[in-house]
């Protein structure tokens, strides 16, 4: 049996492999998705995604698995229980972000009828298809991801750097940077 050739990224990490074989890049129109994904996102900023995706189960549980409806509402009393939890990253201004994102969230909902919507509306709807030789050379930001994530900072939101905005943009398919030579590159393609 032949191996097959993924994206260098991810090679030698059975949970780094199993989410590049089914989630990553994956075109996500679903607003609980897409706001779980900005979660995590932001949490990653300044820390390898690998981190985060080991503690992913952990956020879950503490984030009332990702509903942006309760997070938005979440108490003084609740930040504090969610500092002192050793399973997720436990930086004071992140968690803080995660209760103001998912208000402003919640705004953009309203205005645009759903987050998807609106985040779908900066590639006009549909995945660009980049052509990725070597992940090492991928941009780590584009004009669409400086533009969105300076969108998202005039609204308000935390932890939304173009850097971080382009990998939430890889990871819910609005791009797809699978690496050509990759198993998954036309698969994605043609979702």
């Amino acid at each position: 049996m032949s191996e097959i050739s993924r994206c260098g990224w991810c090679e030698g990490d059975s949970l780094y492999e199993a989410y590049h074989d089914t989630e990553w890049g994956v075109p996500v129109y679903d607003d609980k998705t897409i706001f779980e994904f900005l979660l995590l996102e932001t949490f990653q900023a300044g820390l390898s995604w690998i981190t985060i995706l080991r503690k992913r189960e952990n956020f879950r549980l503490a984030f009332d698995d990702f509903d942006y409806k309760k997070i938005a509402l979440y108490s003084e009393e609740k930040i504090q229980q969610l500092l002192e939890d050793k399973g997720i990253v436990r930086n004071k201004l992140k968690v803080r972000s995660a209760v103001t994102n998912a208000q402003l969230f919640i705004e953009i909902q309203k205005e645009y009828g759903s987050f998807s919507k609106y985040i779908w509306s900066f590639v006009d709807g549909k995945p660009i298809q980049n052509e990725v030789e070597d992940y090492k050379k991928a941009p780590p930001t584009t004009i669409i991801s400086d533009k969105l994530s300076k969108d998202l900072k005039k609204r308000g939101f935390k932890f939304v750097g173009s850097t971080v905005v382009y990998a939430h943009m890889q990871a819910t398919g609005m791009v797809n940077d699978h690496e050509i030579s990759c198993f998954r590159y036309s698969e994605v393609k043609d979702l």
